[in-house]
Protein backbone atom coordinates (compact mmCIF):
# COMPACT_ATOMS: atom_id res chain seq x y z
CA UNK A 1 0.00 0.00 0.00
CA UNK A 2 1.52 3.54 -1.02
CA UNK A 3 1.14 6.41 1.21
CA UNK A 4 1.27 9.61 0.06
CA UNK A 5 3.64 12.27 1.58
CA UNK A 6 3.18 15.39 2.99
CA UNK A 7 5.79 17.92 1.62
CA UNK A 8 8.45 19.35 4.43
CA UNK A 9 8.27 23.00 5.27
CA UNK A 10 11.43 24.64 4.88
CA UNK A 11 12.32 28.08 5.27
CA UNK A 12 15.53 29.06 3.65
CA UNK A 13 17.69 32.21 5.31
CA UNK A 14 19.84 33.42 3.05
CA UNK A 15 18.49 33.74 -0.22
CA UNK A 16 20.13 35.80 -2.38
CA UNK A 17 24.35 34.95 -3.36
CA UNK A 18 24.65 31.53 -3.34
CA UNK A 19 21.46 31.28 -1.93
CA UNK A 20 19.40 31.37 -5.48
CA UNK A 21 21.00 28.31 -6.12
CA UNK A 22 19.53 26.84 -2.88
CA UNK A 23 16.16 28.54 -3.76
CA UNK A 24 16.19 26.74 -7.65
CA UNK A 25 17.17 23.70 -5.26
CA UNK A 26 13.82 24.03 -3.10
CA UNK A 27 11.82 24.23 -6.28
CA UNK A 28 13.04 21.48 -7.66
CA UNK A 29 12.24 19.18 -4.57
CA UNK A 30 8.71 21.14 -4.31
CA UNK A 31 8.08 19.76 -7.78
CA UNK A 32 8.34 16.71 -6.87
CA UNK A 33 6.11 16.78 -3.73
CA UNK A 34 8.92 16.26 -1.42
CA UNK A 35 9.94 19.70 0.44
CA UNK A 36 7.46 23.19 1.19
CA UNK A 37 8.98 26.37 0.77
CA UNK A 38 7.53 28.02 3.82
CA UNK A 39 9.65 31.21 4.56
CA UNK A 40 12.56 33.13 3.86
CA UNK A 41 14.66 35.12 6.18
CA UNK A 42 16.37 37.84 4.33
CA UNK A 43 16.92 41.66 6.08
CA UNK A 44 15.74 42.98 2.60
CA UNK A 45 12.83 40.63 1.36
CA UNK A 46 12.90 39.20 -1.97
CA UNK A 47 10.78 40.83 -4.56
CA UNK A 48 7.87 39.14 -6.81
CA UNK A 49 10.75 38.91 -10.02
CA UNK A 50 13.07 37.16 -7.40
CA UNK A 51 10.48 34.64 -6.41
CA UNK A 52 9.14 34.32 -9.81
CA UNK A 53 10.05 30.37 -9.84
CA UNK A 54 7.48 29.64 -7.64
CA UNK A 55 4.03 30.05 -8.82
CA UNK A 56 0.99 30.09 -6.50
CA UNK A 57 1.60 31.47 -2.60
CA UNK A 58 4.34 33.05 -2.45
CA UNK A 59 6.31 31.99 1.12
CA UNK A 60 5.97 34.65 4.10
CA UNK A 61 9.23 36.25 4.52
CA UNK A 62 10.83 38.24 7.70
CA UNK A 63 14.25 39.26 8.87
CA UNK A 64 13.44 37.87 12.38
CA UNK A 65 14.77 34.18 12.04
CA UNK A 66 12.80 32.68 15.20
CA UNK A 67 9.63 33.75 14.53
CA UNK A 68 9.51 32.93 11.10
CA UNK A 69 10.15 29.06 11.84
CA UNK A 70 7.30 30.03 14.42
CA UNK A 71 4.91 31.09 12.49
CA UNK A 72 5.51 28.79 9.27
CA UNK A 73 6.03 25.47 11.59
CA UNK A 74 9.47 25.19 9.91
CA UNK A 75 10.51 21.13 9.87
CA UNK A 76 14.17 22.15 8.02
CA UNK A 77 16.06 25.69 7.86
CA UNK A 78 18.56 25.75 5.46
CA UNK A 79 21.06 28.33 6.32
CA UNK A 80 23.17 29.96 3.62
CA UNK A 81 24.37 33.27 5.45
CA UNK A 82 27.61 34.94 6.36
CA UNK A 83 29.94 32.47 8.01
CA UNK A 84 29.97 33.99 11.17
CA UNK A 85 25.99 34.34 11.84
CA UNK A 86 26.09 30.39 11.26
CA UNK A 87 26.24 29.26 14.76
CA UNK A 88 23.62 31.03 16.20
CA UNK A 89 21.10 30.58 13.62
CA UNK A 90 21.57 26.99 13.70
CA UNK A 91 20.91 27.26 18.10
CA UNK A 92 18.37 29.03 17.03
CA UNK A 93 16.74 26.59 14.98
CA UNK A 94 17.39 23.54 17.48
CA UNK A 95 15.92 25.42 20.08
CA UNK A 96 12.73 24.66 17.58
CA UNK A 97 13.48 21.13 16.98
CA UNK A 98 14.34 21.99 13.38
CA UNK A 99 15.97 20.36 11.39
CA UNK A 100 19.27 21.67 9.51
CA UNK A 101 20.83 21.81 6.41
CA UNK A 102 23.84 23.79 7.13
CA UNK A 103 26.06 25.74 4.35
CA UNK A 104 29.69 25.22 5.01
CA UNK A 105 32.03 26.56 6.77
CA UNK A 106 29.56 24.91 9.75
CA UNK A 107 31.20 27.80 11.51
CA UNK A 108 33.97 30.65 12.16
CA UNK A 109 35.92 28.78 14.96
CA UNK A 110 36.14 25.47 16.61
CA UNK A 111 34.61 26.51 19.41
CA UNK A 112 31.51 27.96 17.74
CA UNK A 113 31.65 24.34 16.22
CA UNK A 114 31.36 22.50 19.49
CA UNK A 115 28.77 24.77 20.74
CA UNK A 116 26.49 24.14 17.61
CA UNK A 117 27.19 20.64 17.80
CA UNK A 118 26.12 20.10 21.49
CA UNK A 119 23.59 22.22 20.53
CA UNK A 120 22.02 20.15 17.78
CA UNK A 121 23.23 17.03 20.22
CA UNK A 122 20.64 17.99 22.67
CA UNK A 123 18.33 18.71 20.32
CA UNK A 124 17.96 15.74 18.82
CA UNK A 125 17.41 17.01 15.73
CA UNK A 126 19.66 15.88 12.38
CA UNK A 127 22.03 18.62 10.98
CA UNK A 128 23.42 17.97 7.58
CA UNK A 129 26.48 20.79 6.82
CA UNK A 130 26.95 21.20 3.16
CA UNK A 131 29.26 19.65 1.23
CA UNK A 132 27.67 18.87 -1.68
CA UNK A 133 31.32 16.32 -3.09
CA UNK A 134 30.25 14.02 -0.65
CA UNK A 135 26.80 13.61 -1.93
CA UNK A 136 28.58 12.39 -5.17
CA UNK A 137 28.27 8.50 -5.72
CA UNK A 138 32.12 8.83 -6.89
CA UNK A 139 33.08 9.07 -2.81
CA UNK A 140 31.98 4.88 -2.10
CA UNK A 141 33.29 4.14 -5.32
CA UNK A 142 36.92 5.51 -4.91
CA UNK A 143 36.33 3.99 -1.06
CA UNK A 144 35.67 0.43 -2.85
CA UNK A 145 38.67 0.73 -5.17
CA UNK A 146 41.29 1.57 -2.02
CA UNK A 147 40.25 -0.90 -0.10
CA UNK A 148 40.34 -3.47 -3.28
CA UNK A 149 44.13 -2.54 -3.43
CA UNK A 150 43.48 -1.30 -7.08
CA UNK A 151 46.35 1.29 -6.81
CA UNK A 152 48.13 -0.49 -3.87
CA UNK A 153 49.05 0.86 -0.93
CA UNK A 154 48.10 5.13 -0.35
CA UNK A 155 50.59 7.02 0.43
CA UNK A 156 49.20 10.50 0.34
CA UNK A 157 45.73 13.03 -0.95
CA UNK A 158 46.36 15.77 -2.75
CA UNK A 159 43.99 18.46 -3.53
CA UNK A 160 44.23 21.31 -5.77
CA UNK A 161 42.02 24.36 -6.89
CA UNK A 162 43.01 26.99 -9.52
CA UNK A 163 39.75 29.57 -9.71
CA UNK A 164 39.13 33.18 -11.21
CA UNK A 165 37.75 35.41 -8.89
CA UNK A 166 37.87 39.28 -9.72
CA UNK A 167 38.12 42.17 -7.44
CA UNK A 168 34.52 42.39 -7.31
CA UNK A 169 34.09 39.51 -6.04
CA UNK A 170 35.72 40.87 -3.05
CA UNK A 171 32.63 43.55 -2.97
CA UNK A 172 29.94 41.86 -2.71
CA UNK A 173 29.22 41.48 0.94
CA UNK A 174 30.49 43.08 3.62
CA UNK A 175 31.86 40.17 5.18
CA UNK A 176 34.21 39.05 1.58
CA UNK A 177 37.37 38.18 2.42
CA UNK A 178 37.44 38.92 5.78
CA UNK A 179 39.10 37.13 8.32
CA UNK A 180 37.26 39.35 11.31
CA UNK A 181 34.83 42.33 11.36
CA UNK A 182 35.16 43.85 14.78
CA UNK A 183 35.31 41.07 17.60
CA UNK A 184 33.78 38.19 15.36
CA UNK A 185 35.88 36.02 13.55
CA UNK A 186 34.61 35.53 9.81
CA UNK A 187 37.91 33.77 8.33
CA UNK A 188 36.18 33.79 4.42
CA UNK A 189 39.67 32.38 2.92
CA UNK A 190 40.37 30.81 0.23
CA UNK A 191 40.85 27.35 1.86
CA UNK A 192 37.67 28.13 4.19
CA UNK A 193 35.29 28.65 2.11
CA UNK A 194 35.33 28.99 -2.15
CA UNK A 195 37.72 25.83 -2.02
CA UNK A 196 36.52 24.11 0.88
CA UNK A 197 35.19 21.32 -0.58
CA UNK A 198 39.15 20.60 -1.85
CA UNK A 199 40.32 20.61 1.89
CA UNK A 200 37.21 18.57 3.10
CA UNK A 201 36.68 16.00 0.33
CA UNK A 202 40.40 14.94 0.66
CA UNK A 203 40.08 14.43 4.36
CA UNK A 204 36.80 12.26 3.53
CA UNK A 205 38.96 10.47 0.80
CA UNK A 206 41.46 10.10 3.39
CA UNK A 207 38.93 8.54 6.23
CA UNK A 208 40.09 11.27 8.46
CA UNK A 209 36.86 13.95 8.85
CA UNK A 210 36.78 13.95 12.27
CA UNK A 211 38.26 15.83 14.40
CA UNK A 212 40.44 13.53 16.26
CA UNK A 213 41.53 11.80 13.17
CA UNK A 214 43.88 15.60 12.83
CA UNK A 215 47.51 14.99 14.33
CA UNK A 216 49.17 18.36 13.05
CA UNK A 217 48.61 21.12 10.38
CA UNK A 218 50.68 23.18 8.77
CA UNK A 219 49.24 26.21 7.13
CA UNK A 220 50.73 28.83 4.33
CA UNK A 221 48.73 31.83 3.51
CA UNK A 222 49.35 34.66 0.62
CA UNK A 223 47.13 37.10 -0.97
CA UNK A 224 47.52 38.70 -3.87
CA UNK A 225 44.23 40.97 -3.15
CA UNK A 226 43.80 43.90 -1.11
CA UNK A 227 41.87 42.27 1.59
CA UNK A 228 42.87 40.56 5.23
CA UNK A 229 42.08 36.66 4.06
CA UNK A 230 44.21 34.61 1.94
CA UNK A 231 43.43 34.32 -1.76
CA UNK A 232 46.15 31.66 -2.63
CA UNK A 233 47.21 29.11 0.29
CA UNK A 234 48.15 25.63 1.02
CA UNK A 235 47.92 23.33 3.57
CA UNK A 236 49.14 20.16 4.78
CA UNK A 237 47.17 18.16 7.35
CA UNK A 238 49.02 15.04 9.24
CA UNK A 239 46.54 12.55 10.16
CA UNK A 240 46.61 10.44 13.11
CA UNK A 241 47.83 7.44 10.87
CA UNK A 242 50.38 9.27 9.47
CA UNK A 243 49.18 10.19 5.98
CA UNK A 244 49.46 13.63 4.57
CA UNK A 245 46.54 15.47 3.33
CA UNK A 246 47.71 18.50 1.51
CA UNK A 247 45.85 21.21 -0.64
CA UNK A 248 46.77 24.10 -2.85
CA UNK A 249 44.35 26.87 -3.62
CA UNK A 250 44.46 29.84 -5.39
CA UNK A 251 41.43 32.49 -6.81
CA UNK A 252 44.25 33.93 -8.96
CA UNK A 253 44.25 31.55 -11.53
CA UNK A 254 45.72 32.42 -15.19
CA UNK A 255 42.97 29.80 -16.69
CA UNK A 256 40.14 28.93 -14.64
CA UNK A 257 40.08 25.16 -13.85
CA UNK A 258 38.17 21.91 -12.58
CA UNK A 259 39.05 21.57 -8.70
CA UNK A 260 40.46 17.85 -7.77
CA UNK A 261 41.57 15.23 -4.99
CA UNK A 262 44.40 12.69 -6.00
CA UNK A 263 44.52 10.04 -4.04
CA UNK A 264 48.45 8.88 -4.48
CA UNK A 265 49.20 4.90 -4.39
CA UNK A 266 52.44 3.01 -4.86
CA UNK A 267 50.78 1.51 -7.89
CA UNK A 268 48.79 3.84 -8.99
CA UNK A 269 46.28 6.86 -8.51
CA UNK A 270 42.72 7.92 -8.67
CA UNK A 271 41.78 11.54 -9.63
CA UNK A 272 38.73 12.62 -8.36
CA UNK A 273 37.18 16.22 -10.07
CA UNK A 274 34.64 16.39 -7.35
CA UNK A 275 32.37 19.18 -9.33
CA UNK A 276 31.76 16.80 -12.09
CA UNK A 277 31.89 13.38 -10.22
CA UNK A 278 34.15 12.29 -12.38
CA UNK A 279 37.39 9.84 -11.30
CA UNK A 280 40.34 9.10 -13.46
CA UNK A 281 41.95 5.75 -12.15
CA UNK A 282 45.79 5.74 -13.55
CA UNK A 283 47.43 2.03 -12.19
CA UNK A 284 50.15 0.08 -13.25
CA UNK A 285 49.25 -2.86 -15.44
CA UNK A 286 46.24 -0.99 -17.33
CA UNK A 287 44.98 1.55 -19.44
CA UNK A 288 43.28 4.85 -17.33
CA UNK A 289 39.91 4.05 -16.74
CA UNK A 290 37.39 6.97 -16.43
CA UNK A 291 33.74 7.40 -14.95
CA UNK A 292 31.34 9.60 -14.59
CA UNK A 293 29.05 8.83 -10.96
CA UNK A 294 25.54 9.98 -10.13
CA UNK A 295 25.47 12.13 -7.00
CA UNK A 296 22.64 12.16 -4.35
CA UNK A 297 21.56 16.16 -3.57
CA UNK A 298 22.02 16.89 0.47
CA UNK A 299 18.59 18.69 0.96
CA UNK A 300 17.14 15.38 -0.22
CA UNK A 301 19.25 13.50 2.02
CA UNK A 302 17.98 15.03 4.95
CA UNK A 303 14.30 14.49 3.73
CA UNK A 304 14.86 10.99 2.92
CA UNK A 305 16.69 10.84 6.71
CA UNK A 306 13.72 12.36 8.29
CA UNK A 307 11.72 9.88 6.78
CA UNK A 308 13.66 6.60 7.67
CA UNK A 309 14.96 5.80 4.30
CA UNK A 310 18.92 6.48 4.12
CA UNK A 311 21.68 7.41 7.04
CA UNK A 312 22.31 11.14 6.71
CA UNK A 313 25.33 11.40 4.24
CA UNK A 314 26.95 14.90 6.06
CA UNK A 315 26.71 15.04 10.17
CA UNK A 316 28.84 17.34 11.76
CA UNK A 317 31.35 14.94 13.28
CA UNK A 318 32.39 14.33 9.62
CA UNK A 319 33.60 17.88 8.89
CA UNK A 320 35.54 18.12 12.31
CA UNK A 321 38.93 18.11 10.82
CA UNK A 322 37.98 20.27 8.44
CA UNK A 323 37.10 22.51 11.22
CA UNK A 324 40.87 22.16 12.28
CA UNK A 325 41.86 23.47 9.54
CA UNK A 326 39.52 26.32 10.02
CA UNK A 327 40.49 26.86 13.26
CA UNK A 328 44.56 26.68 11.64
CA UNK A 329 43.89 29.08 9.55
CA UNK A 330 41.98 31.17 11.95
CA UNK A 331 44.90 31.29 14.50
CA UNK A 332 47.23 31.72 12.23
CA UNK A 333 49.71 34.64 11.11
CA UNK A 334 47.62 37.12 8.69
CA UNK A 335 48.31 36.03 5.40
CA UNK A 336 51.21 37.24 3.48
CA UNK A 337 50.79 40.24 0.56
CA UNK A 338 52.57 38.87 -2.54
CA UNK A 339 55.53 41.32 -3.84
CA UNK A 340 54.12 43.22 -6.73
CA UNK A 341 56.33 41.29 -9.32
CA UNK A 342 54.44 37.98 -8.19
CA UNK A 343 50.54 38.83 -9.86
CA UNK A 344 49.66 40.70 -12.65
CA UNK A 345 46.50 42.32 -13.05
CA UNK A 346 44.44 41.42 -16.03
CA UNK A 347 40.47 42.56 -17.41
CA UNK A 348 37.60 40.97 -15.45
CA UNK A 349 35.72 38.10 -17.50
CA UNK A 350 32.61 39.49 -18.81
CA UNK A 351 32.73 42.84 -16.78
CA UNK A 352 34.28 45.91 -16.33
CA UNK A 353 36.11 45.59 -13.24
CA UNK A 354 40.08 43.45 -13.25
CA UNK A 355 41.41 40.57 -11.71
CA UNK A 356 44.94 39.62 -10.04
CA UNK A 357 46.68 37.00 -11.45
CA UNK A 358 49.66 34.97 -9.81
CA UNK A 359 52.22 34.20 -12.26
CA UNK A 360 52.95 30.48 -12.77
CA UNK A 361 50.38 29.48 -9.63
CA UNK A 362 47.99 27.20 -11.83
CA UNK A 363 51.58 25.39 -12.31
CA UNK A 364 52.04 25.37 -8.93
CA UNK A 365 49.10 24.48 -7.68
CA UNK A 366 48.94 21.13 -9.17
CA UNK A 367 52.79 20.53 -8.29
CA UNK A 368 51.64 20.64 -4.81
CA UNK A 369 48.83 18.09 -4.82
CA UNK A 370 50.79 15.79 -7.08
CA UNK A 371 53.72 16.10 -4.77
CA UNK A 372 52.15 16.51 -1.56
CA UNK A 373 54.14 19.46 -1.21
CA UNK A 374 53.93 23.24 0.58
CA UNK A 375 54.69 26.38 -1.92
CA UNK A 376 58.02 27.09 0.11
CA UNK A 377 58.81 23.45 -0.15
CA UNK A 378 58.41 23.91 -4.28
CA UNK A 379 60.79 26.83 -4.07
CA UNK A 380 58.47 29.55 -4.46
CA UNK A 381 60.52 32.65 -4.07
CA UNK A 382 57.54 34.55 -2.73
CA UNK A 383 56.59 31.45 -0.09
CA UNK A 384 59.32 31.75 2.57
CA UNK A 385 59.69 28.92 5.22
CA UNK A 386 59.57 31.27 7.79
CA UNK A 387 55.94 32.59 6.67
CA UNK A 388 55.04 28.23 7.61
CA UNK A 389 52.60 28.19 10.40
CA UNK A 390 51.98 24.78 12.00
CA UNK A 391 49.68 23.80 14.84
Amino acid sequence: MSTVQTPVPVVLAGARGHGRWHLANIRRLQDQGLVRLAGICELTPLTETELALFAGELPAQSADFGELLDSTGARVAVICTPIQTHTELALTAAARSVHLLLEKPPAATFADFERMVAGVRAAGIACQVGFQSFGSHAVPAIRALVESGAIGAVHGIGAAGAWVRDDAYYHRAPWAGRRRIGTADVVDGVLTNPLAHAVATALELAGSGTADDVASIETELFRAHDIEADDTSCVRITTTRGLPVTAAVTLCAEQAGEPYVVVHGDRGRITFWYKQDRVLIQRAGHGPEEAVHGRTDLLENLVDHLEGRAALLVPPQRTGAFMRVVEAVRTAPEPVALPSDAWHTEPATGSAGARRVVRGIDALVAAGADTLTLFSELGVPWALPTEVSSS
